[in-house]
């Protein structure tokens, strides 16, 4: 066959996005699972400053432990227990899919519902007994 006569390509529907889907609990804990995974980059390199600081001098460690104690320091560590804590529970939930159950739509909600719900009440339960031994 030569190429005067080859076949024209065909025309496959593309893709769908988000714009055709209905965004559904599993697909926002998928999508905050990487966000979260993303977001502990940055939180650990702030835990790695505080620790070098605590290494190196009591002026600079003063200066860190100082904005980590402020009310944004507070909040972004609030914001990186959370984040360490829904990532966990998204692993876990990545674990059990990976001996090959909890595929069904009722096991994947309840596993997002878990997540969610247990990801949030473990870092307010941590917060408050961090606040309670101050």
């Amino acid at each position: 066959m030569s190429m005067a006569h080859s076949k024209p390509p065909l025309h496959r529907p593309l893709s769908p996005h988000l714009q055709i889907y209905r965004p559904a609990l599993t697909m926002i804990m998928s999508i905050v699972h990487r966000i979260t995974g993303a977001a502990l980059y940055f939180g650990t390199v702030i835990l790695a400053v505080w620790l070098m600081t605590a290494a190196t001098s009591a002026s600079s460690f003063a200066l860190v432990h100082g904005f980590l104690g402020s009310w944004l320091g507070q909040l972004i560590l609030v914001g990186y227990s959370w984040a360490l804590l829904h990532h966990m529970f998204g692993g876990i939930r990545h674990f059990v899919w990976d001996t090959g159950r909890g595929f069904g739509a009722h096991e994947r909600h309840l596993f997002a519902v878990l997540t969610l719900v247990g990801s949030v009440l473990s870092t307010g339960l941590i917060w408050v007994v961090v606040y309670s031994v101050r």
